[in-house]
């Protein structure tokens, strides 16, 4: 149990024994290839297609920079449709390839892009669909997939909630024609930094090795504009103890999230996230929405409450991105109120590997009771 006094975080990141990471970097100083590709770095790339299922992973120094990537390797033009209820970085990618984001609501129980708003949203500027996986949580991608083979449009996944999810025992990764992974610290699987794009499309996956490194095909040959996105050997190393782990990892997160649910599940005005059939999710997250007519406290009560006893959960995602001050007058809410109402009701709990059972039931007796 945390000890009294002591900070409980909304998230905390899953580390090796340091004995095991040091076995690991020792011969990165006898090798002295800190970066480049290095051996390392192919390991994870080989290990990683095997535990998610995919033909081809690159690696990333960030999931941003696989997102921003990946955007300019398919050479996307025009209007890209995603959703305003993701992390920013999402949009960014699409805006920092000289791209317009047009935004489709979300479906009121996955939190996901809501296939039945997205078709009238294309127009013939329209060259892609960028869906989110939210929370561990999965799009319909059927019904995505249906959408944009019929518009003849690219289809992309922002899957940096998902690693690890299995939809009917198939990895989330193999779907559309890229995914994008991000392998933050505070993710579930983690690199400290970094992200991979995963494909079966080996074209794409050669493109993306030269743009992440300049633009470099071979010896004196640049045939791409491209940049600096390469992960670094000691990131690699960090990804390969980790992923020795992640299975445990998951585990000890989804007893986590069956506790908050034995407390929180029937709670009048506190809705939680649905599980989905044939879905083998990642626990990585746990998020509540707070309804204050029914429930008698609003998010933001409840969220003071568990802060003033030094808990710390996260408002994901409030605001909107269609909100942020840097988007400003370009984009309405208002024309997405399903995630509009999301965001204004949203409240991510403490959740990590290492959380006690005591702790989430202090967490929740401060939910419902507004102390300890």
């Amino acid at each position: 149990m945390e000890e009294k006094g002591r900070k409980i975080m909304v998230t905390r990141s899953s580390m090796p024994e340091l004995q095991e990471y040091m076995d690991e970097i020792k011969d990165i100083w006898e090798s002295r290839h800190l970066t480049n590709m290095g051996p390392k770095h192919q390991r994870l790339e080989e290990e990683l297609a095997l535990y998610l299922g995919v033909p081809c992973v690159s690696l990333f120094s960030s999931g941003h920079s696989a997102l921003e990537f990946l955007i300019s390797a398919l050479g996307l033009k025009g209007e890209v449709i995603t959703t305003p209820f993701t992390f920013v970085s999402t949009v960014h990618a699409i805006v920092r390839n000289g791209l317009q984001p047009v935004f489709c609501d979300v479906d009121p129980e996955s939190y996901t892009m809501d296939p039945d708003k997205l078709e009238k949203l294309i127009t013939k500027r329209t060259s892609a669909i960028l869906p989110v996986h939210v929370y561990g949580s999965i799009c319909d991608l059927e019904r995505m997939d249906d959408i944009a083979t019929r518009h003849n449009l690219r289809l992309i996944y922002d899957a940096a909630h998902a690693f690890g999810v299995r939809v009917k025992g198939k990895g989330i990764g193999s779907f559309g024609h890229a995914s994008i992974f991000s392998f933050h610290a505070t993710k579930v699987f983690h690199t400290i930094e970094g992200g991979a794009v995963t494909t079966s499309d080996r074209s794409l996956k050669e493109k993306l090795f030269c743009l992440r490194d300049f633009g470099i095909s071979g010896p004196g040959a640049i045939d791409y504009v491209g940049g600096n996105g390469k992960m670094n050997e000691f990131q690699a190393a960090m990804g390969l103890c980790n992923l020795r782990h992640i299975d445990g990892e998951m585990e000890k997160r989804r007893k986590s999230v069956m506790k908050y649910r034995h407390h929180l599940s029937g709670i009048p005005g506190v809705q939680l996230l649905k599980e989905q059939p044939g879905v083998e999710t990642n626990y990585a997250y746990f998020p509540v929405l707070i309804h204050k007519e029914i429930f008698g406290k609003s998010r933001d009560e409840v969220c003071d409450s568990l802060m003033s006893a030094d808990i710390f959960p996260r408002k994901y995602f409030c605001p909107l991105v269609s909100d942020l001050g840097c988007y400003q007058g370009k984009f309405d809410s208002r024309n997405t109120p399903i995630a509009r109402g999301i965001a204004e009701r949203v409240l991510c709990l403490p959740l990590y590997a290492g959380l006690e059972e005591e702790d989430v039931d202090r967490i929740c007796r401060i939910i419902l009771n507004g102390k300890e």
